[in-house]
């Protein structure tokens, strides 16, 4: 198989502040738990990948450390702050599934949506935040599309329609809830680019993902859940045979290609 991503940056601790930290959280939903007992800590200006199974408690750590959700136990710090005082300092991206396509909105209006936060008491956008917004559609190559009705975007379209409401957050730590399922290729491969710039810039990535290829060629760090964490730390560390089968609870062979790692479920 090609390999179609660059070879990740080394990491750089920096200063060692963190720009996210998870403190023992539990979480779940009508007292069932999603996440048990689940800590870690991001320095600023990495890329992690968040990979598990489906049902393994993904979106939901995402929704932690937005905010939106209490953690039962447990605590979670978004540049040293709750996540409801850290709003600005976060740029979100939602599952397609939590989306109306069907809602007679533009592209570019999603996008200024991620404006809203920063916006005066009267709601209305200035140059700046029209500036933003253009600059945000060019990084993810759908400036040419900011007319165009949500509904009518391609898959592909309107998962980086979504990654650009996040940029024009202008935030310091993205959330990312799989942007890059059903991408094709070429352009998987173009989003990992503008992750890694985005990296460079200083900000750090969480991106919850099925892709383990790509993590382990690009990311800095995953984060293996199978609601609690499996194992954490750099990806060639954490993607082993034994962490992969309890991650997944199945027997799973793992097909090294090109320093890339593939991974097939093994039918007895």
């Amino acid at each position: 198989m090609m390999k179609l991503f660059a070879s990740k940056r080394p990491e750089q601790e920096g200063d060692g502040q963190m720009a996210v930290r998870a403190e023992g959280v539990w979480a779940g939903y009508d007292g069932r738990v999603a996440l048990e007992d689940v800590g870690f800590e991001v320095p600023r200006s990495t890329i992690v990948g968040v990979v598990g199974a489906n049902g393994s408690g993904k979106s939901t750590l995402i929704k932690v450390m937005l905010g939106v959700m209490q953690p039962w136990r447990g605590r979670v710090r978004i540049m040293g702050k709750e996540p409801a005082a850290a709003r600005n300092l976060i740029g979100y991206a939602p599952q397609m599934e939590a989306v109306d396509w069907q809602f007679p909105v533009s592209v570019s209006d999603v996008v200024m949506m991620g404006r809203y936060g920063r916006l005066g008491p009267l709601r209305q956008p200035g140059p700046n935040d029209r500036r933003v917004v253009e600059q945000a559609l060019e990084r993810v190559q759908l400036a040419d599309l900011a007319s165009r009705q949500i509904g009518e975007l391609s898959g592909g379209q309107q998962r980086r329609m979504l990654v650009a409401r996040a940029l024009a957050q202008e935030p310091q730590v993205f959330l990312l809830d799989e942007p890059m399922a059903g991408l094709d290729p070429s352009i998987q491969h173009e989003l990992v680019s503008l992750f890694e710039s985005l990296r460079d810039e200083g900000k750090t990535l969480i991106v919850a993902t099925h892709d383990i290829s790509c993590v382990t060629c690009c990311f800095d760090r995953a984060l293996l859940l199978n609601r609690r964490k499996v194992a954490y730390g750099d990806p060639s560390e954490v993607f082993t045979q034994e962490n992969l089968n309890e991650a997944y609870q199945s027997h799973l062979i793992l097909l090294p290609s090109q320093g890339s790692v593939y991974v097939d479920h093994h039918h007895e």
